[in-house]
């Protein structure tokens, strides 16, 4: 997958945003908890969010050492957009559904797969949530080494 990270953000505070904010952006927001440097925020939220963290993300996570069971499924609220700097859509109904943001927040997209979609036997569906997992987990690394070099 080509993702450009050119984003233009001077400001530090990310907004994963998916569709039911259990998967996907939750585990983007767990692995940009971890990997941030100092002075970034980080969170989540879903356009329609399910209201619960999916078992399969929390366990594939803890897998990483990344512990996501005290985070939350939330709304997006249109209003608060203009507290971030830069939005993550990771699916595409998200990014097609995602309102205009504020003037000065900046968008990107990740086109990730939907784990909680897999099919097939009980090790088959953990290993698709092992490998969006590792995905968002090299793209959340990208993303900050792009910004730190972008702020240097």
């Amino acid at each position: 997958m080509q993702i450009s990270f050119f984003i233009p953000v001077t400001k530090k505070r990310i907004l994963f945003l998916c569709t039911g904010n259990s998967c996907r952006s939750q585990m983007a927001e767990g692995f940009a908890r971890q990997y941030a440097p100092a002075g970034y925020t980080a969170a989540s939220a879903g356009l329609g969010p399910k209201g619960y963290l999916h078992p399969r993300a929390v366990i594939v996570m803890q897998e990483v050492g990344i512990d996501i069971r005290n985070q939350s499924s939330k709304p997006f609220d249109f209003s608060h957009a203009k507290d971030y700097d830069l939005v993550v859509t990771l699916c595409g109904d998200a990014e097609e559904r995602c309102p205009a943001l504020p003037a000065g927040v900046s968008r990107t997209h990740w086109p990730l797969p939907d784990p909680a979609k897999a099919t097939g036997s009980t090790e088959e569906v953990m290993e698709t949530f092992r490998r969006v997992r590792d995905e968002i987990g090299e793209l959340v690394k990208r993303l900050f080494t792009e910004l730190e070099l972008q702020g240097k």
